[in-house]
């Protein structure tokens, strides 16, 4: 399936990119490469193939959420540069 130049200049419209005519040509040929490629996953003989969340057989695959004891502030403020003993002290990021 061809990815015209229209389609890619609306794209990059909303994702809000100005893109030369050479990135508009050079994303569309990325772009048909990438749709081809899919295009050649359809023809894969999947019949009898149940599908699957996980390619090994894996029937737990995240940790219990338990709770564990954290720093004191103390502890987390010891590695600190810049302190005032109760909390981290940073250089301004937005000016007033």
């Amino acid at each position: 399936m061809p990815i015209t130049s229209s389609q890619v200049r609306k794209v990059a419209q909303l994702a809000r990119l100005e893109l030369t005519e050479d990135e508009v040509q050079l994303v569309s040929d990325q772009l048909a490469s990438i749709v081809t490629f899919v295009d050649q996953l359809g023809e894969v003989a999947t019949d009898g193939v149940e599908p699957m969340a996980h390619p090994l057989d894996i029937h737990t695959v995240v940790r219990p959420d338990t709770e564990v004891p954290g720093l004191s502030r103390e502890q987390a403020l010891s590695n600190s540069p810049n302190h005032n003993d109760e909390c981290f002290l940073v250089p301004p990021v937005m000016a007033r």
